[in-house]
């Protein structure tokens, strides 16, 4: 008999009780093949004298494993491993490196793609004190989190939200398309309405989507020679074929996408058009007029990223593609994110009808629908102009950690950085002098406590030296700013 008294361990103060943890740990001795199907058990007097608990929590646990379907009781013999289930080699109790192995490694075939973009797993000395620079993020803390309690709560009392919390539509809440409607023909220039909307989590979701349904093998799209990581790993993952074309202080090279179109066929062109990713100049007025006359001559698609419309601070933003859009050839993807944080995993896809009932077709076997409670909670916010009044208060709060940001990087580190002040976004698009290596600079900084993007790598997937990263100053305080600059400062003293 396989002996259970040395290998069950009960704990009392944890929160499953213990008949469970009895019928858990018998459960996992069948399953490795400790125990064997017909094995016998010993009684539940005897067990519970072996484990000094009551007889009754035995009693409890093996009709629990009677119940399913793991144990059975012979009269007048006692209790076994059912016989109907499949013999299993039993492991070793001291091997337990294959143990380890069994968490770590699959027994299983699956599609590996190792060309898709992971975090680092580099980790600090002290994270208390850790300060980390992101390539441009929405500071989380000046989130209207409040407004957005009231508003829920509000939502949540009311009768009607019981329907929420059932299956909606695949195109998203009905009252934020319709919201949304409105608000981004206020704000953008646009001429749409709800039949032209797709909610989506988040504006990737967006890219994802319209990836799935322009690209086949061999199909080609064009992107900036430096462009979003992200959205190039999933065209390739669409099997899309990438051409990349130079970006220069006017936005991507119009006349280079030109040149390609007249000798291959275009199924799409990627752009970031407000504050291109990653190095925020923004596209001319000039070339967005010879971009949007292009795909109507040659029949592609824009995807448009409009990722951080809302936050421009040299004048007025300009008005994204989609707003001169007549002709049907641009995909207007955004989202709600970047406006009030990264959690709020809401965003939207804008293009003709056809296009966006063939996304929802496809959105429903990837994600069936999204948070009906947030998303009604988002309409309510705009169409009370919450979200507005809250993107004009941090506007002025960025704005001014630019200035400072900005301000100190140029007084300080400019032996070591050379960069323009960004019109807009939530980051400075660096170049480090190439007397440095970012990798010692983003080691050294860990020194500090100070996380320098330490992917840096993914600013150049084609090698081309230019040593540029982007530093975000948005989620940092002006003492956190201070801070920043201070430690770099040592970082660059050290090296």
């Amino acid at each position: 008999m396989f002996p259970l008294k040395n290998n069950i361990v009960l704990d009392r103060q944890a929160n499953r009780n213990l008949y469970l943890q009895l019928s858990d740990q018998i459960i996992g001795f069948i399953k490795s093949g400790k125990l064997s199907p017909s094995a016998k058990l010993p009684g539940s007097r005897r067990l519970s004298e072996d484990l000094n608990i009551h007889r009754k929590t035995v009693v409890a646990a093996y009709n629990e494993l009677i119940v399913q379907g793991w144990i059975e009781t012979l009269p007048s013999k006692g209790t076994f491993v059912s016989n109907s289930l499949p013999i299993i080699n039993p492991s070793s109790f001291s091997n337990t490196d294959s143990l380890n192995k069994l968490k770590l490694k699959s027994n299983f075939l699956f599609i590996s793609r190792p060309n898709l973009f992971c975090g680092s797993s580099r980790t600090p000395k002290n994270t208390e004190q850790l300060i980390k620079v992101n390539d441009g993020s929405p500071d989380h803390r000046l989130a209207p989190i409040q407004e957005i309690a009231r508003t829920y709560r509000n939502i949540t009392k009311k009768r009607y939200s019981q329907n929420l919390l059932s299956y909606g539509s695949t195109y998203g809440n009905e009252d934020l398309r319709n919201a949304l409607a409105t608000y981004l023909n206020q704000t953008r220039g646009l001429h749409l309405d709800i039949d032209n909307i797709l909610i989506t989590r988040g504006s990737q979701m967006g890219i994802y989507l319209a990836s799935q349904l322009l690209f086949t093998k061999k199909t080609r799209v064009i992107t900036g020679v430096t462009n979003y990581l992200t959205a190039d790993n999933t065209f390739e993952d669409a099997n899309a074929v990438i051409e990349n074309v130079p970006v220069d202080a006017n936005g991507i090279d119009t006349n280079a996408i030109e040149v390609i179109c007249k000798i291959k066929n275009v199924t799409a062109v990627y752009v970031t058009s407000h504050h291109h990713h990653p190095t925020t100049v923004t596209l001319s007025a000039k070339r967005r007029m010879h971009l949007l006359q292009l795909a109507q001559q040659y029949k592609f698609a824009i995807i448009e990223d409009d990722y951080d419309y809302d936050f421009h601070y040299s004048n007025a933003p300009i008005l994204p593609l989609a707003s001169n859009d007549y002709n049907g050839n641009v995909i207007y993807i955004g989202g709600f994110t970047k406006i009030i944080a990264p959690a709020v995993r809401v965003g939207y896809m804008v293009g003709p009808k056809d296009f966006i009932d063939e996304a929802a077709k496809l959105r429903r076997i990837i994600d069936r629908q999204g948070d009906t409670l947030l998303e009604q909670t988002l309409a309510s916010m705009i169409t009370a102009g919450d979200i507005q009044r809250h993107c004009n208060k941090v506007l002025k709060i960025y704005r001014s950690r630019r200035n400072l940001f900005c301000s100190l990087l140029k007084e300080r580190l400019s032996d070591y950085f050379d960069f323009e002040i960004p019109d807009g976004g939530m980051a400075v698009w660096v170049k480090l002098n190439k007397k440095y290596h970012w990798d010692n600079v983003v080691n050294e900084a860990y020194n500090h406590n100070l996380e320098l993007n330490p992917e840096w790598q993914r600013y150049d997937p084609n090698n081309l030296g230019h040593n540029g990263i982007r530093m975000g100053f948005a989620s940092l305080d002006e003492e956190e700013i201070h801070e920043v600059i201070d430690r770099i400062q040592k970082v660059f003293k050290n090296l």
